[in-house]
């Protein structure tokens, strides 16, 4: 029986670089383009010689870059090694799958016998990217279509993957595929986490949130396992909000210290893998996170301006340089840019609580804000409720230039595109756009796909603005759900925006 997990990817909308560091916050929406992650033995039946194998076989097949990787996994140690050619390797998956096969060593509801079956029936693994996690413009304009969602949506789920050329833009290092900035890897590995472990009986996505055998959720222990194996494949401690955002959903979030994960650095030197996760689900993590979403009637958008996107850690390593050379400016900026991050979060807060205890008048004000530029807001501040929202409004889109100017100082100062001039004139124009609140880079900015949050209906006019600058309007919208177990193949159920059959709440 296979079993089908997805996660969803994420747009980090305060937070870049500050989010590094505790006890800053960001605020992270999750959205409708999900990971797929799907299990299922290799072999229907055990063969009987098997039983003396050391070995088992693991098969992964991405379909959208046409890749099959097969695996030898020792029951013994429970590593992996890799038996087809080094260009198809995933380090990402790779590590998720050692790490749940150990995790399953330590806590299957299955007894011994039973686990050690599936492995002997081998794993079958397949993962898949919603389209929204790449782009998919280069195809759209060789098809002779509009730069348009329209055209977008014309793409088959799950179509074949753009590589980006050698070329790179300057300061910007390209990844080796054309994506949008939705953290791919963060959801991949969250989804083949997920399905794994549910697979192998240590959790059950049908009801995550219970506590489970490690005195945690069943989330938690997704969580733990993810963050582990993300940081280990990207070779270095990130902050983790794409995980955990992967995993729980949109949020507001604090990282956790990166100390609870010397144990996953133990591995390195030859700790068996079970210790060592029995270690980190142990440990202390003090992530923090409270549930954040948009106020009603806001809806996100993402537009890609066609660049490819950006490499995020090298720019991250170029902000760290700068705040080593030069402390006391980057600790001035720092400090402003997080009173804005929270001015900003506030504000939406204040609009969620008003549109929850006026919503009439809340309606009333987003209808006719919506069809107007910014600076006409005011003139439906005709009652005082009016103007206490038309005056929160107005604060979160000037928190989120003040937001602005300090990325783009903070980028000189690190001599990295934070925001590009390109993507300036760009964010410009969006902002003086009729019914937009805020756009920007999210995350650590540069060439990747920026965010703009509309009110009520303009979303619609803005999509039209952005092709008419050939930027093209993805089909991506926030989704506050996090991981959750799927009814079965996506290719074959239809699922292919997050519509999934069992939400997490």
């Amino acid at each position: 029986m296979a079993v089908v997990a997805s996660a969803p990817g994420k747009v980090l909308m305060t937070g870049g670089y500050l989010i590094l560091e505790r006890p800053n916050t960001g605020l992270v929406l999750s959205t409708n383009a999900r990971f797929y992650a799907i299990v299922k033995p290799i072999n229907e039946e055990v063969k009987p010689e098997s039983w003396a194998w050391k070995w088992t076989d693991v098969k992964l097949t991405s379909p959208q870059l046409s890749r099959e990787s097969m695996y030898k996994l020792s029951l013994k140690h429970l590593t992996l090694q890799c038996v087809s050619a080094s260009d198809s390797r995933n380090p990402f998956v790779e590590h998720a799958i050692q790490y749940a096969i150990a995790a399953a060593h330590l806590g299957s509801d299955k007894d011994k016998e039973a686990l050690h079956k599936l492995f002997l029936q081998g794993l079958d693994i397949t993962i898949l990217g919603s389209n929204d996690f790449y782009s998919y413009r280069n195809q759209i304009e060789s098809l002779g279509l509009p730069v348009t969602p329209e055209s977008l949506a014309t793409l088959a789920p799950f179509a074949s993957i753009t590589f980006n050329s050698g070329e790179t833009n300057g300061a910007n290092c390209k990844p080796e595929v054309a994506k949008t900035g939705l953290g791919s890897s963060a959801a991949m590995t969250t989804a083949v986490v997920a399905a794994l472990l549910h697979y192998l009986g240590v959790v059950n996505l049908s009801d995550p949130c219970k506590e489970g055998k490690f005195g945690c959720s069943d989330l938690d222990v997704i969580h733990m396992i993810a963050q582990t194996s993300h940081c280990l494949a990207q070779g270095k401690v990130g902050s983790g909000f794409d995980v955990s955002c992967a995993v729980y959903g949109s949020q507001r979030y604090v990282r956790f210290s990166p100390d609870v994960l010397s144990f996953a650095k133990v591995a390195v030197t030859g700790m068996p893998l079970h210790e060592v996760i029995g270690g980190i689900l142990k440990g202390k993590w003090d992530h923090e996170r409270t549930e954040f979403c948009l106020p009603p009637l806001m809806n996100l958008f993402l537009g890609e301006p066609g660049s490819g996107g950006s490499s995020s850690p090298s720019m991250v390593g170029a902000v760290k340089k700068w705040q080593m050379s030069d402390p006391e400016k980057a600790r001035e900026n720092w400090q402003k840019l997080s009173d804005a991050n929270l001015e900003l979060e506030t504000k939406l807060n204040s609009l969620s609580k008003l549109a929850k205890d006026h919503w009439d008048v809340y309606l009333g004000v987003i209808k006719s804000c919506s069809v107007l530029t910014s600076e006409k807001w005011v003139l439906h501040a005709t009652e005082p409720i009016n103007e206490v929202i038309i005056r929160e409004l107005l604060g979160a889109k000037d928190a989120m230039l003040r937001i602005r100017i300090l990325m783009r100082q903070m980028g000189e100062a690190a001599g990295v595109p934070i925001e590009p001039e390109s993507q300036t004139q760009l964010l410009d124009s969006t902002m003086n756009a009729e019914g937009v609140l805020l756009a920007g880079v999210p995350g650590a900015g540069g060439f990747d796909a920026i965010f703009a949050i509309t009110l009520g209906d303009s979303g619609s006019k803005l999509t039209q603005a952005w092709s008419s600058h050939n930027v093209l309007a993805l089909l991506v919208k926030e989704d506050p759900h996090g991981v959750c177990l799927e009814s079965g193949d996506p290719r074959t159920t239809g699922i292919t925006s997050g519509v999934s059959s069992i939400h997490i709440e």
